[in-house]
């Protein structure tokens, strides 16, 4: 798939905007803070519905505004289709091909796009919230069941949080959350498992490739919960760990043990190098995830995403840049960067450049 134009009304620093790209690479140059970011933005919303950057849709709204409104026209199987989405700041709508979606969730599926920043080159070092959002914002684009299981989760997770700070626990209150908890929980478990199996071996290969095959590769999931086989028996563990764990949960008034506190072990030739690996392992690490991410969404959907890489290659070396973009041939690019190498440039494939300052972007040249 790849967009074709995006039309934007009062988003961020933008008042108006109608712009086309190129199917393969498109280049957005500017200096920091013009807005080179806030155009990825209103292409990554289309994705799941929100943004990368916050959890606030209000604040994608420009300033002094009541809404902000994104069209994006794209090309997916052969057939072309609009996406919109109005932000409010009573909530939001969304369009799918001119017909009024019902639910947020209503428009997974329909784009599939990856960002890569620099914050994400810092996901093999950083806190485990990072890695776990990196597993669920892939998984919710993938699987919907999925996004719908999470949703479920939180909000049990922060019932049953609520009814652990109360002054008197009522058991059976507490019992039924804890089986609804075990209920979606559990799937999550299972789910995010199949996904890091199907991650680790296709980042495996690609990390060798940028190695030279000196580093092996590994990632595991780590779950505080016993995996199983089948959601019967993980629903079954996750329930009697619950169970044991009801006095340290009542003491700390919150719930310790579930989805929400699991990780990814991430190694380097059997190394933990989110502790032990050093800033350039932990980097190719990272970019060896971000592009196994591609592949395996082309693999699970039979589709290309759409790569958006925010200020990204001035965080690499030029080996590592080269390798990345020599690996996506197929996949179309949306660069943002405050300058690129004429060595580099030379190597892109055909696409257009813009300038983009203080809201305003302009076509230079096609490349």
């Amino acid at each position: 798939m790849y967009i074709k134009n995006v039309k934007l009304k009062d988003f961020r620093n933008y008042k108006n905007l109608d712009l086309n790209f190129h199917k393969k690479v498109n280049i957005i140059i500017g200096k920091n803070a013009q807005g080179k970011t806030n155009l990825l933005e209103s292409l990554y919303i289309m994705s799941l519905g929100k943004s990368f950057k916050t959890n606030k849709d209000i604040e994608m709204i420009k300033f002094g505004e009541n809404y902000s409104k994104v069209k994006v026209s794209y090309s997916k199987n052969i057939e072309d289709h609009d996406l919109e989405i109005i932000l409010g700041k009573e909530g939001k709508q969304i369009k799918i091909d001119g017909i009024k979606a019902t639910k947020n969730s209503d428009i997974l599926e329909n784009m599939l796009i990856v960002i890569f920043s620099p914050e994400d080159l810092k996901i093999v070092k950083e806190e485990p919230e990072k890695r776990r959002k990196f597993i669920d914002r892939e998984l919710c684009q993938l699987k919907p069941i999925y996004f719908k299981n999470l949703s479920i989760y939180k909000k049990i997770l922060k019932q049953r949080n609520a009814l652990l700070k109360q002054t008197e626990i009522n058991d059976e209150v507490l019992s039924i959350w804890n089986c609804k908890l075990a209920e979606y929980g559990s799937k999550i478990i299972l789910q995010r498992n199949d996904f890091i199996k199907k991650l680790n071996k296709i980042s495996n290969e690609i990390h060798k490739n940028i190695t030279n095959c000196k580093e092996n590769l590994t990632i595991y999931y780590e779950s505080n919960i016993k995996i199983c086989e089948n959601v019967e028996d993980q629903n079954e563990v996750f329930i009697n760990k619950i169970r044991d764990n009801k006095k340290n949960d009542i003491f700390r008034r919150t719930t310790t043990v579930g989805p929400h506190k699991d990780d990814i072990k991430i190694c380097v030739n059997d190394i933990d190098i989110r502790h032990y690996g050093s800033q350039g392992q932990q980097r190719t690490a990272a970019l060896s995830l971000k592009l196994a991410e591609i592949k395996l969404i082309k693999e699970e959907s039979n589709e290309d995403a759409v790569l958006l890489l925010d200020d990204v290659l001035s965080e690499l070396d030029y080996e590592r840049q080269s390798y990345l973009i020599n690996s996506l041939g197929q996949v179309q690019l949306f660069i943002t960067t405050t300058e690129i190498g004429q060595e580099l440039k030379c190597n892109l494939p055909n696409g257009f450049i813009f300038f983009v300052e203080n809201g305003i972007v302009k076509k230079l040249v096609e490349n």
